[in-house]
């Protein structure tokens, strides 16, 4: 027994688990144009389960990527310089860099932003690229006989985003190839697509239905290592739409055509495909 709890201790020394967060800060969306207090609390929820990621063990790490309709932005870590940090009483040093520098940053990207005149969507197949080479990037400098495990955390309230639809989808094949795990916290539309990313890559998708609620939600679903998963009573995986994008409308359709050598999907016959010709 007591040779299975060192071994157990060393192989958690020798393993780093890595969280991406992507959040989308879009202000289209319903939920943030209804009260935009509810950025400020979704971002508060965000902050303490990132904080409750790094508690958890010495070698986790943490990354934060702010989505919006125009860019997208490292909120945490920064890639050059630090936050001029004062130290508070009482709370980690991590803790509190992680706070101030999410909060500094998302205020400037937020002052900075162009103003839109009609609502636009979020680029969250885009973020989600950008996670994915930001991990590629950390695991090819991970040191000889150290193990990493990677996942990705999206908050989103946008609507469903079907002109992505083939970015979304080489996300989640590039991702299922890594081994990297695509988990979904949707605060408002229910999002067929990221549903099947989380299917595809093993990951967990939830709909939360009450926003005062979301820091329980989030450690209660996804704070656990993907590994674990299995040993917890978590909510039932909702049943997947697995419909298909058009290339010509960018919608979801039900039964479409595909053209024979590229595999293009359209809502309406074409003699000549418009994707290879």
């Amino acid at each position: 027994m007591e040779a299975d709890q060192a071994a157990a201790i060393k192989e958690s020394e020798t393993c780093i688990d890595l969280l991406v967060i992507v959040l989308d800060t879009n202000p289209s969306q319903h939920i943030v144009r209804q009260n935009q207090q509810n950025l400020t609390q979704i971002l508060e929820a965000v902050i303490a389960f990132g904080n409750a990621h790094l508690m958890q063990k010495a070698q986790n790490k943490l990354a934060v990527l702010s989505c919006s309709h125009h860019a997208t932005n490292f909120l945490y870590p920064l890639p050059r310089r630090q936050v001029e940090l004062r130290q508070v009483d009482g709370q980690y040093e991590a803790f509190s860099l992680v706070e101030k520098t999410v909060k500094q940053q998302l205020g400037s990207i937020l002052m900075n932003a162009p103003r839109l005149s009609a609502p636009c969507e979020s680029l969250l197949a885009g973020s989600m690229s950008m996670a994915l080479c930001y991990i590629s990037r950390l695991q090819r400098s991970v040191a000889p006989g150290v193990k990493m495990h990677s996942r990705i955390l999206v908050l989103t309230g946008s609507n469903e985003c079907a002109s992505q639809y083939m970015t979304f989808m080489n996300v989640f094949f590039t991702a299922q190839k890594l081994g990297i795990v695509i988990d979904t916290c949707a605060l408002d539309k229910t999002l067929s697509l990221l549903q099947q990313g989380c299917d595809i890559t093993a990951g967990q998708f939830l709909k939360v239905t009450q926003l005062d609620g979301l820091l329980q939600y989030l450690l209660w679903v996804f704070l656990p290592a993907p590994q674990i998963r299995h040993k917890l009573v978590l909510p039932p995986p909702p049943k997947v739409d697995y419909r298909a994008s058009c290339f010509c409308h960018r919608e979801l359709i039900d039964i479409g055509y595909v053209c024979s050598v590229c595999l293009s999907v359209f809502c309406k016959y074409s003699p000549i495909c418009t994707t290879c010709q």
